[in-house]
């Protein structure tokens, strides 16, 4: 008989404080996002002011022994902050119409919602949930494409981040409860399975096409479908235009509102033979300890509760202004790699842009993989050739006849270019794809043709032929 009692095992797992999830998400939000945060941190912390950077946080420094030190911090942080601010280029002067523009833009920004935050706001109403699933929903929404599905998938995330993968699977759970329906999901397919899961579709026709013959069914090869489940074509025809009334891009809704603006975190721009970084720093939140609390926590009056409460605020401020820092100081570095691999694309174009992983890069710029998709995620560069999202830059590729790296964004762009101009009548082939490419110094072969052509929407060439 198995042994019956009470036992004891250890297990481990990382558990995600306040002030790292805070960092975590000031290294990952935008611009826009990032403006809220410090609106958010304002309201409740009273020893923060929102001010100008040329004023200093050592002003009135007490001398109290037991604030002294903590004071000091503080001076060399500001130290750093000023540094930092000084060298970000920020104009001192704004005609009355620049100023006009600047507030417009603002306050255009601020009445769209986030698909983020479209999500949190449902979190924050969803009952009884433990404050430890709270967090992973929240780590998980910090994780959603545009289109609303996870960028990596559970098994990545937990091994990645060492978090439990059933702990994940209960917090995506709770996810795609949310709305918009199939929002969550860990790709198109579930995505489906879910909106038809709320309209009671399980187990119907529409429901076994999508779990196991959706790229038949894309590809409309209705008649091998209609063998293989023994049902009229008619049945699947009905089937594929239900199918087409879902949503493929639950969240896309939010990403792409009227009053969606892109604001450049980094210029890159000539600096004689050479480019350069520049960290753009007119709309982000500058920061300052409130030199009146600091006079408070100085006096001797001041109560002993009310003393260690301004303590705890000092330390809670100072850390998210060093995480503001870090962020910035973070994406400059990233940016400053990019153009070390991305040289030629500046200079010469789109089709020289070359093969970059983010691992290459947080090793130059010494932190993990990890943080490198944090912080260029929804994070844009102003370049000579417009303005891209950093990710932009991040691509694997093939090799040309001269031995060179290409990366898959100037293939695609090589394959757009060749279907701007095929026959109507007579598309090209992926094969013919394949041998245009090679002329043009690109060795690819068909399949590798056919998965672009796939990741541009292009259809194949038996549906792209137009009959009349």
């Amino acid at each position: 008989m198995a042994d019956t009692g009470l036992f004891q095992t250890q297990t481990q797992k990382l558990a995600i404080g306040p002030q790292m999830q805070q960092s975590l998400q000031v290294l990952q939000a935008a611009t826009i996002e990032l403006r809220q945060i410090v609106q958010q941190e304002l309201a409740v912390n009273p020893v923060l002011e929102l001010e100008q950077p040329d004023i200093s946080l050592q002003d009135a420094i007490p001398d109290d022994p037991d604030t002294g030190e903590h004071y000091e911090q503080l001076s060399t942080m500001a130290e750093e902050w000023r540094d930092y601010w000084s060298q970000a280029k920020t104009p001192t002067h704004r005609s009355e119409a620049d100023e006009e523009r600047h507030r417009h833009m603002m306050e255009s920004i601020t009445v769209a919602t986030t698909l983020q935050e479209h999500l949190r706001d449902q979190l924050r109403l969803w009952p009884g949930t433990e404050p430890a699933v709270v967090d992973l929903v929240e780590f998980l929404i910090g994780n959603l494409d545009e289109r609303g599905f996870l960028q990596s998938s559970l098994e990545d995330l937990s091994y990645s981040q060492m978090l439990p993968l059933e702990d994940l699977q209960a917090a995506q759970e709770i996810l795609i409860s949310f709305d918009p329906i199939g929002v969550g999901a860990s790709d198109l397919t579930h995505s489906l399975l879910i909106q038809m899961q709320r309209q009671g579709k399980e187990g119907t026709l529409p429901w076994k096409l999508v779990e196991s013959h959706l790229d038949d069914l894309a590809n409309k090869r209705y008649p091998l479908l209609a063998r293989k489940l023994g049902v009229s074509m008619e049945l699947i025809s009905r089937a594929s235009d239900y199918i087409s009334t879902l949503d493929p891009r639950p969240g896309s809704r939010f990403a792409s509102m009227q009053n969606h603006y892109v604001t450049a975190d980094v210029i890159i721009e000539r600096d004689g033979a050479d480019w350069r970084a520049v960290m753009t720093a007119e709309d982000l939140p500058r920061l300052r300890i409130s030199d009146a609390y600091k006079e408070m926590l100085s006096e001797e009056r001041t109560p002993d509760a009310a003393r260690e409460y301004l303590r705890e605020k000092i330390k809670s401020g100072k850390f998210l202004i060093r995480s503001i820092q870090q962020r910035q100081q973070t994406i400059q570095k990233i940016a400053t790699e990019i153009i070390k691999y991305q040289r030629d694309f500046f200079e010469k174009g789109k089709a020289h842009l070359h093969t970059l992983n983010m691992s290459q890069v947080a090793t130059e710029v010494g932190v993990h993989e990890t943080t490198v998709s944090r912080a260029i995620a929804g994070k844009y560069m102003r370049t000579p050739l417009g303005i891209f999202e950093m990710k932009y830059f991040f691509s694997q590729g093939v090799s040309t006849e001269a031995g060179d790296d290409l990366s898959n964004t100037a293939v695609k762009e090589a394959i757009s270019e060749i279907l701007s101009t095929e026959p109507a009548r007579k598309p090209l082939s992926d094969e013919k794809i394949a041998q245009l490419l090679k002329q043009k110094g690109i060795l690819v072969a068909r399949r590798t043709v056919a998965k672009y052509r796939e990741a541009l929407g292009i259809l194949p060439s038996h549906l792209r032929k137009s009959f009349s």
